[in-house]
């Protein structure tokens, strides 16, 4: 199932910005032995008072210096059985300290209601009962070119910045972590987000290697995969497909009833499954009939729909019944002169003084990312005791999304269903499990789209699990979601393997 133009471009591409419209920083020395900057910490994390050694430590690959933060337990004899996490977002210019501060680490950053959002200085971070760290290792993964990872002299970004590329040198730095700290026969997972789902289904078919993928057999198998805000169809569909205003209408429904819009007393979930109803009974009907569609018909799912997202008829009419997430942000709350975010619709700006930027101006990115970077900055200094002179980069969409090779060449946004990846992962490993979450209000990587990709990528659904929650592209936003997310997590590798 792809995701609609637009939301690619917003969440993925960032390819049309000229490539000399700054110069790229400098790189990076050429190092020779790795900086580990260590520390210690303790807390209660899903109800266990435990102890742990915090690192970021740099794994060097040929070409490029790459930083990984990992938090261990201490305070156990078999370090060996404990399962070890691999986190990263995606961009698939980004850093993980969306992850890492969002319900990954130790501490988090200080920011639960969205409606009430923190966007100045100074930010902070508090104890994150939340993180999974009892239940497993955790080990957070900076791509190169973000976070503090660079490509080293020497180094080219045609090395690194693609699919396969990046995959196969993720795969890398998972081997050496755990060769460094003696943990290959430890059960590893992978936890990923929007892009990062692209990555970490590549990295599950690389890992296990073989003669056509790595020229050994690595024997690196997972034990489970954690998909969120999934984006691993990049296939682009031609004008006139219209899976893409069937996978975000769930998404549609849920955010008109989180803000009234809906039939009194509506719930998420309910709107939800009220949408797939809608969609097996009426609209993917309608959709397929196109201009055969009879006019009294056609008002008549208009009418239906209307009640189900809470925009006007006329709207709806005026659109051929194709609401794109994009038109619905800009109609929802247009009478109150307002909009909605796409990464997450519960965040809300005027829709007066909008700029054009899809990313900086979107209700959502606007308001959240400046805690993240903010609190991260005295997060790694003070307590992470980091000492680098290299600034944090959170989101290189320049310099590294806009040089993405998806198979079609630098900056373009298109390549192939990597959800088939996953599934040829999984066929080689029985033992494989995977879950998939999304945020409820998301509306670049909607609820549809995850339903429908891995239903038709050949993925086992005996070995996957679906859970929405009530937050955005990040669904770790605010109390309830993060609770329920950390929930899963710990039930999912928890599980009997």
């Amino acid at each position: 199932m792809r995701i609609d133009r637009t939301l690619i471009a917003l969440a993925l591409a960032f390819a049309a910005l000229p490539a000399n419209a700054a110069p790229a920083p400098a790189p990076a020395a050429e190092a020779t032995q790795p900086r580990i900057f260590r520390s210690e910490g303790q807390g209660s994390f899903g109800g266990v008072r435990l102890r742990y050694a915090a690192a970021v430590e740099e794994v060097l690959l040929p070409g490029a210096s790459i930083f990984v933060t990992s938090y261990v337990r201490s305070d156990v004899r078999d370090a060996v059985s404990r399962p070890v996490i691999f986190a990263f977002n995606g961009g698939p210019g980004s850093a993980s300290l969306w992850l890492h501060l969002g319900v990954m680490g130790p501490r988090r950053v200080d920011f639960d209601d969205p409606t009430r959002p923190r966007t100045v200085a100074p930010f902070a971070t508090v104890a994150n009962p939340d993180s999974p760290l009892d239940v497993a290792d955790i080990v957070l993964i900076d791509p190169p070119g973000t976070g503090y990872s660079r490509i080293l002299p020497g180094g080219k970004p045609e090395q690194f910045y693609g699919v396969e590329q990046d995959a196969r040198a993720m795969v890398q730095v998972v081997e050496q972590w755990l060769r460094r700290h003696g943990r290959l026969n430890s059960p590893k997972y992978l936890v990923s987000e929007s892009y990062g789902t692209v990555r970490a289904a590549v990295m599950a078919r690389l890992m296990a290697g073989g003669p056509t993928q790595t020229g050994s057999m690595d024997g690196l198998t997972l034990n489970g995969v954690v998909l969120l805000g999934q984006a691993m169809d990049m296939a682009r569909g031609a004008e006139g497909d219209d899976r893409a205003y069937l996978a975000i209408l769930p998404s549609l429904a849920a955010t008109a009833c989180h803000f009234g819009k809906a039939a009194p007393g509506c719930t998420p979930e309910g709107q939800v499954a009220a949408a797939r109803r809608f969609i097996e009974t009426s609209y993917l009907a309608a959709l397929h009939a196109g201009s055969h569609l009879p006019a009294d018909r056609k008002a008549a799912v208009a009418r239906e729909m209307a009640a189900l997202i809470g925009l006007p008829e006329k709207d709806i009419l005026a659109a051929d019944l194709r609401i794109s997430g994009a038109a619905f942000a800009r109609l929802l709350l247009a009478g109150e002169g307002r909009r909605i975010g796409l990464y997450d619709a519960r965040f809300v700006l005027p829709s007066q003084g909008a700029g054009g930027d899809p990313v900086a101006d979107d209700p959502a990115m606007g308001q959240y990312v400046p805690g993240f970077v903010g609190a991260w900055s005295d997060y790694a200094a003070k307590t992470l005791k980091v000492d680098l002179d290299i600034p944090y980069e959170p989101i290189a969409f320049r310099d590294v999304n806009g040089r993405w090779d998806y198979g079609f060449g630098a900056g373009v946004p298109v390549g192939k269903n990597y959800a088939v990846d996953l599934a040829v992962a999984m066929s080689r490993n029985p033992a494989m499990r995977l879950m998939v979450g999304t945020g409820y209000y998301d509306l670049v990587t909607p609820l549809g789209s995850a339903d429908y990709v891995v239903a038709h990528a050949g993925i086992p659904l005996a070995r996957t699990s679906f859970h929405g929650y009530p937050s955005g592209h990040g669904p770790y936003l605010g109390v309830e979601a993060r609770t329920a997310l950390a929930r899963d997590l710990r039930a999912f590798v928890s599980a009997p393997k």
